[in-house]
């Protein structure tokens, strides 16, 4: 092989890791069912709930990323709406799921994680190294563009409140089951963005790290 074929064939590599999902003919991953009689009494959840920055690398399983993504924005009412409140009762956050195989878009109503892209993105997804390793890094996107009427000053800040009600929920969950979490506003807004390929009016608000302590 040549210097230019070989230059050729790590730029296609480069390309294919930052390719849609969906271009690959990945699936949509079906959770399990959550287990919503599962967990510890609510006031036991607020007295162990922390903030950690400590990950070791063990994943996550299915059912607990299912019962984690349900806790954080599912579905727990018939007429679809969320475990956490939401602005003017318009839907402006997606929470997005960043692990080793890629970045995946949790769906609600299907209780679905949807392919989004390929690249492990999980280093962007903050400035604190332990991002990189942590084997789960939910990043929560707020639709800027829905919020009609609306200055940008107020559509970060209702969008983050929005984010902030979820990762809530995740850190009670994470108490609950004795996992690690931390809810992260240090991160790079701009360069998260690009490397999640968003488009125009939405935005990164905050990510949060779970997983395993050391």
């Amino acid at each position: 092989m040549t210097r230019r074929q070989a230059n050729g064939t790590l730029l296609a590599l480069g390309a294919l890791s930052t390719t849609p999902l969906s271009a690959l003919a990945q699936e949509t991953r079906t959770l399990p069912a959550p287990r919503r009689e599962a967990g510890m009494p609510l006031m036991q959840a607020l007295q162990a709930r922390r903030s950690t920055r400590e990950y070791s690398q063990r994943p996550l399983s299915a059912q607990v990323l299912s019962d984690l993504l349900w806790a954080a924005y599912g579905v727990n009412r018939p007429n679809s709406d969320r475990t956490a409140p939401y602005w003017r009762h318009i839907m402006v956050i997606d929470v997005y799921a960043a692990m080793a195989d890629g970045v995946w878009l949790y769906e609600p109503k299907q209780h679905a994680l949807r392919p989004h892209l390929a690249a492990d993105i999980r280093a962007q997804t903050g400035t604190q190294d332990f991002a990189a390793t942590a084997p789960l890094n939910l990043v929560y996107v707020v639709h800027g563009e829905r919020m009609k009427d609306t200055s940008p000053e107020d559509r970060r800040l209702y969008g983050s409140v929005d984010a902030a009600f979820a990762g809530q929920n995740v850190y009670l969950y994470c108490a609950s089951e004795g996992l690690a979490t931390v809810f992260r506003g240090a991160l790079d807004h701009e360069k998260l963005a690009r490397a999640m390929r968003l488009p125009e009016g939405q935005f990164a608000a905050f990510a949060q790290s779970v997983g395993y302590s050391v």
